[in-house]
């Protein structure tokens, strides 16, 4: 089969499209023909590797994907060949007592496809079939491509997570991904007062259109924190900061929380050293939460509200896999704005 896969870590150079075998089903899995996988910035960081890393290669990339089922495990009854379907790209271990007690994002074994184990940029992947969730008939693939890790990762972010509330000041920084666009839609969906910052004209447009209630050009106004503390929050200060930014913005989002404010980080795109001021953490009482993917409850509650339309995933660009180099170059470079994917 077609795939998009790596020989070795290095630049996107690296990249290349190539056959490699099938994969073979176990008695509890699927394989599923894809036709759209989604790009994330994990990919950014799997190409090029890091310390510890160490990967079967050739190495399939890729954690979002859509397609039909063309295959089931001999124990697989919930789901049949011509099944529609999205997954959950995190996988658990399923038999420790975290993944039991559905707790599957702390498994000691939890892996997440593409990055720890062969990723959706392939013309058929496996998955065990509790990650799979099938789709209405009438609900494009390449929206249910562009829905799970943006919105999983979100959901557990800013619900479970962040205990979000009604009427609180909500910043989302770097609003442009996938998975600050659906961070709009869902603190809006709790009826927040939603701030975003972003890098241009029509990014700030199309954050409004989200339903952004405050959204600030970080370029124009660097010195935008005391603009948001003074003029929007009236001194009040933020209530939840989702912040997967991380270097670059990190000290600055730990400022802007209330005495008591929370803080969530899910990623650190600018980079993942930050020089801290402890005095005002435990002064002021805030509150730091790490988050990683969602567990099986949270993917199916959130996706119940995309799949219903209550949550538009935004995609940017689709590329045909064969420009796969293009795709990960074009997000590199934080043109986008939503979910950029590619198609089968």
């Amino acid at each position: 089969m077609k795939a998009a896969i790596i020989n070795e870590h290095g630049s996107l150079n690296n990249i290349q499209v190539d056959e490699v075998p099938t994969p073979k089903i176990s008695s509890s899995e699927v394989l599923i023909e894809t036709k759209y996988g989604g790009l994330n910035h994990l990919d950014l960081f799997v190409i090029p590797g890091w310390p510890g890393l160490r990967l079967p290669m050739p190495h399939i990339l890729g954690s979002d994907g859509s397609g039909i089922i063309k295959e089931v495990g001999d124990d697989v009854t919930r789901f049949q060949a011509g099944d529609r379907v999205l997954v959950n790209p995190g996988v658990g271990c399923g038999l420790c007592d975290l993944c039991l007690s559905g707790k599957q994002n702390l498994c000691r074994k939890f892996s997440i496809l593409g990055e720890n184990t062969s990723g959706t940029f392939a013309e058929y992947f496996k998955i065990p079939s509790q990650n799979v969730l099938k789709i209405p008939d009438d609900y494009p693939l390449d929206l249910a491509a562009a829905a799970p890790l943006n919105f999983l990762t979100a959901w557990r972010m800013l619900v479970t997570q962040g205990n979000i509330q009604q009427g609180e000041y909500v910043l989302i920084q770097g609003a442009s991904g996938g998975v600050a666009t659906a961070a709009i839609q869902i603190a809006k969906y709790f009826q927040t007062k939603v701030i975003v910052t972003t890098s241009t004209q029509a990014k700030i447009e199309k954050a409004k259109e989200l339903g952004a209630d405050i959204v600030i050009n970080y370029h124009e106004t660097p010195n935008y924190s005391k603009y948001i503390f003074k003029d929007i929050t009236r001194k009040h200060g933020v209530d939840l900061v989702i912040d997967s930014v991380g270097q670059a913005t990190f000290n600055t989002s730990l400022k802007l929380l209330k005495t008591g404010g929370r803080l969530v980080t899910c990623g650190s795109t600018t980079g993942p050293k930050v020089d801290l001021d402890l005095r005002p953490i435990f002064w002021k009482q805030l509150q730091i939460y790490g988050s990683t993917m969602s567990n099986h409850h949270e993917f199916s509650s959130v996706m119940k509200l995309v799949l219903n339309g209550t949550f538009t995933p935004i995609i940017d660009t689709i590329f045909p896999i064969d420009e796969i180099q293009a795709a990960e170059k074009y997000l590199s470079e934080g043109k986008h704005f939503g979910k950029v994917l590619v198609q089968f």
